[in-house]
């Protein structure tokens, strides 16, 4: 069996256009030279690949097997063509990355610095989302890869492991005394009609707060809403609710700021975070390289 890739790009036009005539005009042949080629590929693999009638062709199930091959010959050749030109020119692109707020936050900065440093010529395109909507993103092909809860449905995806992500809770001292007298960790539940400071209403971290305290029955009273971290701690300092955010945040920000760590003992409070892409194969080089920098 033996095929060009003049044959195969071809057949993909004709079907695409849904008559031989369409195909011939899309591949700039004549009717006549675009026939006899067809005609040699199924004389070829002794199978008709098309269904021809008034209104043009259709693949037979030979011609969908065709298609199907032909379509990953020619991505195949494609990467090729990127990643020999990543070799002779330097890794270019641009990745679209999405990630939820705890990803953003504290573990992505580092290592997402260290990759672009020693790659000047690949941009990183960042969004803030839920987990769930990371993972529909890189599904549907709208962002390269993200950075997730592995709680979510990954189902069609690959993912990586990133890092462990613990929520924990942070209070003035004296309310994390009355909370948790024997320093031992606390249901949210107890947590949940307390006043609380929070991330703005944007966040993916808020919204995932939100959502476990409607599986209580419980909604969460934000006093002030805000966007970031450190300024959560320094409301609570003051006294004005209790916060959830993740540990290296709280535990970071206890040393310079009166607050108390509270340890949350509900199951979701610690969450793996993932890597997740459609295929790691099917991605660009410079995208390879940056999950691979992730992984690391």
């Amino acid at each position: 069996m033996r095929f060009d890739l003049v044959d195969l790009q071809l057949f993909l036009h004709v079907v695409e256009a849904g008559s031989i005539t369409g195909g011939a005009a899309r591949a700039h042949l004549s009717l006549a030279s675009c026939s006899e080629r067809i005609q040699g590929m199924e004389e070829t693999l002794g199978v008709p690949l098309l269904l021809r009638g008034r209104r043009g062709v259709t693949p037979t199930p030979a011609g969908d097997a065709l298609v199907r091959h032909a379509r990953l010959v020619f991505q195949q050749l494609q990467r090729m063509r990127a990643e020999l030109g990543d070799h002779a020119q330097g890794l270019k692109g641009t990745v679209r990355l999405q990630c939820n707020t705890a990803a953003l936050s504290e573990y992505l900065p580092d290592a997402l610095a260290g990759f672009l440093a020693r790659h000047p010529h690949v941009d990183v395109a960042l969004d803030e989302h839920p987990s769930h909507e990371v993972a529909k993103a890189v599904r549907d092909g709208v962002a390269d890869l993200g950075i997730l809860s592995d709680a979510v449905d990954l189902s069609q995806l690959e993912s990586f492991p990133f890092r462990t992500d613990r929520l924990v809770a942070v209070a003035t001292p004296e309310l994390a005394q009355q909370l948790a007298p024997d320093g031992h960790p606390v249901p949210f539940v107890r947590l949940a009609d307390f006043d609380h400071v929070s991330l703005a209403g944007d966040s993916a971290l808020f919204n995932y707060l939100e959502l476990q305290a409607r599986r209580l029955g419980r909604t969460l009273h934000a006093r002030v809403r805000l966007r970031d971290f450190a300024a959560i701690c320094r409301m609570v300092e003051a006294g004005v609710g209790i916060g959830i955010v993740p540990e290296p945040a709280a535990r970071r920000h206890a040393q310079t700021m009166d607050i108390a760590v509270i340890e949350l003992l509900d199951a979701w409070a610690l969450r793996q975070l993932a890597v997740c892409v459609r295929s790691f194969d099917a991605l660009p080089r410079h995208a390879q390289q940056l999950v691979d920098a992730l992984r690391a």
